[in-house]
């Protein structure tokens, strides 16, 4: 089993923050593993919705089977891993140099996951391995780029 944490301080409100990851599908425009997600259902929002993502990294290609487990909006998204790769996962979002109304004017964004590995990709010796040498950096530059997205955001 893999346990993995990494977080990024962003300079904007949790409300603006939660503006680019609410958008599940638009996750691919910051997660570098991600290919794409594609919905199972009609539901895109909110506890219960499920997804397909493509995932890849290095050689290896998966679909990674989620489930939206948890939702407060502008605080935390939580998803259980259903596919190959099992396990959970959470995003928290936490204000940080709150005003006086109690917003942060900057948001610290902490990713968890804890992930079963199958047995063809090493099992708990490689979650271990695979987790701390390869996801961990990769998710590292991940949160870089929704750093980058949610500080400069472009206009259409």
């Amino acid at each position: 089993m893999a346990g993995i944490r990494v977080a990024v301080e962003i300079d904007a409100t949790p409300a603006a923050v939660w503006q680019v990851v609410e958008p599940v599908e638009r996750h691919i425009d910051w997660m570098h593993d991600a290919v794409a997600i594609r919905f199972t259902g009609p539901q895109t929002r909110g506890v219960g919705t499920e997804f397909l993502c493509d995932t890849k990294v290095g050689p290896i290609k998966l679909v990674d089977r989620m489930e939206i487990t948890d939702w407060t909006p502008g605080a935390v998204m939580g998803v259980r891993h259903t596919g190959l790769v099992t396990g959970s996962g959470r995003f928290t979002l936490e204000p940080i140099d709150p005003s006086p109304t109690g917003e942060g004017r900057r948001t610290r964004f902490t990713w968890t996951e804890t992930l079963v590995f199958p047995w063809w990709m090493g099992g708990p010796l490689g979650a271990l391995v695979g987790g701390r040498l390869a996801l961990q950096p990769i998710w590292r530059r991940n949160l870089r780029n929704l750093k980058r997205l949610v500080e400069q955001p472009t206009t259409a």
